[in-house]
């Protein structure tokens, strides 16, 4: 098999802590969806979903249909929750390969039953788990101004004999933003979707909410478990970034804020390297790559990656970020090409053709991580790791 010299290490051992870690900050009051969607974050959900899986994982979050397929074949027995609902065409995948559903639309409700009297399936056995929302305006039954939308969606699931209620989930929109004085409005929103769904005489067996942010810094937890309690209901929380080894950026009123951690830190999952391929020693007044945005002052040794933006490598890195060689950090010079990237490792020394160059990782005492990038590029630490392209092959290490 012929490969590129450029690859994503995916730390078995780390995504494992950080899981443990995770476990551990719900003290045993929650349960876990783990979340894999996006290719689990660009790290690969088919080597990073049987390792959570096998520590204890009984949930994992995909997006859609064929993502809970990939996920599936990997994790025969794991439940595996579709958080971004279905689609006309799918709800016969559904029933075959045993994913739950986010549902919210009417339609939705009809695709399954529809498939599930095809499949022959007896009254309640098809699970789905309904989205409310509670705030964010993005997907779920809209609550903000009243529950008749979600009666009259109870109505309609009850006229579907096969589906059964068995989670009810809703999506904060700044679970990051903390505060001391004022509780978060979709709390309270949430707990009138829940007793509406109770008196509507549902009794689901999960009620989930809240991310990353909201396991690690708690101050919705407490609350959440208290709702879930009252609605003789479990638990669940749905950790995404931190299982990568990211945490979210704080605030507190409005200024930034380190939530306790116990001590314990995430560790980062990815580590992004390439090799270098070709180096050449350019004169002063000579210019590099694409439009001449570089032009050496002096004489520069300029060492060739093959990277560029087709592998994630954001072309607003040109100029301003760097990479680690030989323990250094060295620039980058001109702008990122669709295929290649040029360092200027004029201060690194001995720098061969094959050393071993990190994107996003460390290497000796210097490191680079995706908030890095993120700040650099004026985005977020999701879309760093997500923006690492299918054709970077992810390779499994311990």
């Amino acid at each position: 098999m012929f490969t590129r010299p450029v690859w994503a290490e995916i730390s078995r051992r780390r995504l494992l802590a950080n899981y443990e870690k995770l476990r551990k900050a719900a003290s045993g009051h929650a349960d876990l969806l783990s979340i894999v969607k996006a290719n689990a974050y660009g790290h690969d959900a088919r080597l990073c979903a049987p390792v959570l899986s096998d520590a204890g994982a009984r949930w994992l979050g995909v997006t859609c249909v064929l993502e809970g397929i990939a996920v599936r074949q990997v994790c025969p027995e794991t439940e595996i929750l579709l958080v971004s609902g279905i689609w006309s065409g799918e709800a016969d995948a559904v029933i075959k390969h045993k994913l739950t559903p986010v549902v919210w639309e009417p339609y939705h409700l009809d695709l399954l039953e529809e498939a599930a009297k095809g499949h022959g399936m007896p009254p309640q056995s098809l699970p789905v788990h309904l989205e409310v929302d509670t705030g964010m305006s993005r997907q779920g039954v809209r609550t903000v101004h009243g529950t008749d939308d979600l009666v009259a969606l109870l109505h309609r699931l009850d006229a579907r004999p096969h589906l059964k209620l068995t989670g009810v989930m809703t999506h904060f929109s700044s679970a990051s933003t903390l505060s001391s004085t004022q509780e978060n409005p979709q709390l309270a929103a949430f707990r009138t979707v829940v007793d509406a769904i109770l008196i509507a005489g549902h009794r689901p067996d999960w009620l989930h909410a809240g991310n990353s942010a909201t396991i690690v810094a708690g101050p919705d937890r407490e609350k959440l478990i208290a709702i879930a309690s009252k609605a003789g209901a479990r638990l669940m929380m749905r950790p995404g970034i931190s299982l990568y080894g990211y945490v979210d950026r704080f605030t507190c009123n409005g200024e930034p804020f380190t939530p306790p951690q116990d001590g314990q830190s995430f560790e980062p999952v990815l580590t992004w390297k390439t090799r270098a391929t070709s180096l050449r020693t350019i004169q002063a007044g000579e210019s590099v790559g694409y439009d001449g945005t570089f032009t050496a002052r002096r004489e520069t040794r300029l060492a060739l990656l093959p990277a560029g933006y087709a592998d994630g490598m954001n072309r607003l890195l040109s100029g301003r970020g760097h990479v680690l060689i030989r323990g250094h950090r060295a620039p980058i010079t001109g702008r990122i090409s669709m295929d290649q990237t040029v360092v200027d490792v004029s201060e690194v020394p001995g720098v061969c053709v094959g050393d071993e160059v990190v994107l996003i990782g460390s290497m000796g005492n210097h490191s680079i991580s995706a908030w890095d990038i993120a700040d650099l590029t004026g985005t977020i630490v999701w879309e760093v790791l997500c923006a690492i392209s299918a054709r970077v092959p992810r390779v499994a290490v311990n």
